[in-house]
């Protein structure tokens, strides 16, 4: 560009139509870069123009969102694909398809309305000859999906429908496997999901379809309820809460801990107080902020990221923490969201066209799709607002319950978590031995591991997340019942006799592998706790010490399970 100096005439006439560009308005603050020559007293100097993007505007905000549950639909995915024959297929410990037949009974013997009300599936439409197909054609179609979503960073609802259903379809038939809170808050993250996006446009930044503050509201409005679901059961469920020493025991005796979580549990007692009372400032003050104004809005955003990054940082809890981060995004606008897109890259050039024409006037007119979508937004406000009274009425009750949906499609849901922390942990060890006699001090007892809960002493609590070993963490559920409340670890005792190819893929070592079945197999229930660093234990390469409780359940055979099994209506494992 010549200077000012070369040609007075053409630059200042070039500065009153820059000054005077409606595509440029002064309200824009400095990012997209443009140089400019200005005269002062027959002084030349150039200075750079930058505009950034305007507050009060969420494009890139639901290009954030939009990756972020297909992140964790991936993540979802891949987990039942990995799992679910051996949980729920044809020979899994609870098969979905004798699930559906109890179903079927219980609606009349048809397939038809009250059976997908009761359990909304499309497997009821497929063939259930080959139920292991059927669960993993749906896993893999939502592994495909969401990995475009992720990789593109665009949707329509077309396809976030088709995701919420097809989770939808394994969630409701996954019986006991699938009982946990984070299955609900994914499925109602999920749904909003559907109203971020066009109807059929794949674009980033479809012109016709800015994302609906009413969808934006809807997100900050689940991150509400989450955090004083969580709260509120704290303070109401278990006292350690209120006088501060839950956190000694958290790390030691959560479901699945990690590496980090063994040297957290041994910080000093002010640091765990300091947690606690961090805890109650983050779940029951900080999401008022959301009420208050855009800057509070802001830093409960970045407040409540931060939390779950240090939840995922110390400990297992499955996907709950990184699904508990998405609705948070949602209390960013494109200002705040900007530095995570490329300065030069298309999405943040054409937010700047669009927020540039838009605030010159220049808005296309709504068309038919516009007014539609618009209506969309209201009705969504509007069901969101009629399904939330009974989860407002939980939160303010004494009586709260936790991970709890009040409608079948789950949704609008009431969460939480850890109400009650356990103070020590027990663990259920599997053993197994070739003994034709299983009394006597002779006989050897040899020990299964699980891919991730604690077992062997020395073997290094497991970093997994958000990756989820789902018998893993029953079997800490299980830990704290007796077998009678949970049959279903007979149920894996017995095919454990039985050298059983689907149980075993769900465990970490075999110590029968290769070698004859094992004869009997008992459930010892020991006392796990951390070893303490700088301890004799933890010299020798410990992570825990163990305390024997006693029997869990007592030595069983085939023979003996034959009639345990037929009252259950569980296959033989010998048959399989």
């Amino acid at each position: 560009m010549a200077s000012s100096s070369e040609n007075p005439e053409n630059t200042e006439s070039f500065l009153r139509k820059r000054r005077g560009n409606p595509l440029v308005p002064e309200s824009l603050s400095h990012d997209s870069c443009s140089e400019t020559a200005q005269d002062e007293d027959k002084t030349n100097y150039e200075k750079k123009v930058c505009v950034s993007p305007q507050t009060g505007t969420y494009w890139l905000t639901r290009i954030a969102l939009l990756r972020a549950i297909a992140f964790i639909y991936f993540v979802a995915f891949t987990v039942a694909y990995d799992q679910n024959k051996q949980l729920i297929g044809g020979k899994g410990l609870m098969p979905c398809q004798d699930y559906l037949r109890s179903v079927k009974r219980y609606v009349g013997g048809k397939i038809g309305g009250a059976a997908l009300a009761y359990t909304p599936s499309l497997l009821w439409l497929m063939d259930w000859t080959d139920m292991d197909a059927n669960l993993d054609g749906i896993a893999l179609a939502g592994m495909a999906l969401s990995g475009f979503v992720l990789v593109m960073g665009s949707a329509n609802m077309i396809i976030m429908g088709t995701l919420w259903i097809l989770y939808h379809s394994i969630v409701n038939v996954g019986q006991l496997w699938y009982s946990f809170g984070w299955e609900s808050q994914l499925l109602e993250t999920g749904f909003l999901g559907i109203f971020l996006c066009p109807l059929w446009s794949l674009s980033q930044m479809p012109r016709l379809s800015p994302p609906s503050l009413i969808s934006i509201w809807t997100f900050r409005w689940l991150i509400v309820r989450i955090m004083l679901g969580a709260g509120l059961i704290k303070i109401r469920g278990d006292r350690c809460w209120t006088d501060l020493t839950c956190m000694d025991y958290h790390y030691e005796t959560q479901p699945v801990p990690n590496p980090v979580s063994y040297y957290m549990h041994h910080s000093p007692w002010w640091i765990h107080r300091f947690e606690t009372l961090s805890n109650h400032f983050i779940e029951l003050v900080v999401p008022f902020f959301t009420f208050m104004g855009r800057r509070m809005c802001l830093v409960n955003g970045v407040l409540q990221i931060l939390f779950q990054a240090v939840l995922i940082i110390s400990g297992n809890l499955s996907f709950l923490n990184w699904l508990t981060i998405v609705p948070s995004l949602a209390c960013f606008d494109d200002a705040a969201l900007a530095f995570l897109f490329r300065r030069s890259g298309a999405a943040r050039q054409t937010l700047l066209k669009i927020q540039s024409e838009d605030t010159a006037g220049h808005t296309p007119p709504a068309t038919k799709g516009v007014l539609i979508r618009r209506v969309l937004s209201v009705s969504l406000g509007l069901l969101i607002a009629y399904l939330s009274v009974p989860v407002v009425m939980n939160l303010l009750s004494s009586r709260q319950v936790m991970n709890t949906s009040f409608d079948p499609l789950r949704i609008v849901n009431t969460y939480g978590a850890f109400g009650s922390i356990t103070k020590e942990r027990t663990e259920v060890v599997f053993q197994g031995t070739m003994s034709v006699n299983h009394t006597g001090e002779e006989v050897i007892w040899e020990e299964y591991e699980f891919l991730c809960k604690p077992g062997a002493l020395d073997r290094r609590p497991c970093l997994i997340s958000p990756y989820h070993y789902r018998l893993d963490w029953l079997m800490w559920f299980a830990a704290l019942q007796t077998y009678e409340q949970s049959e279903w670890v007979i149920h894996i005792a017995g095919r454990l006799l039985a050298n059983d190819s689907t149980v075993l893929s769900l465990m970490a070592h075999n110590p029968f592998q290769d070698r004859e079945k094992p004869r009997w197999i008992r459930g010892e229930h020991f006392r796990y706790k951390f070893t303490r660093p700088g301890s004799v234990g933890a010299a020798q390469g410990k992570w825990w010490i163990r305390k024997r409780i006693g029997p869990y359940f007592p030595p069983v055979n085939l023979d003996g399970l034959r009639n345990y099994f037929q009252s259950r209506n569980w296959p033989l494992p010998h048959t399989h």
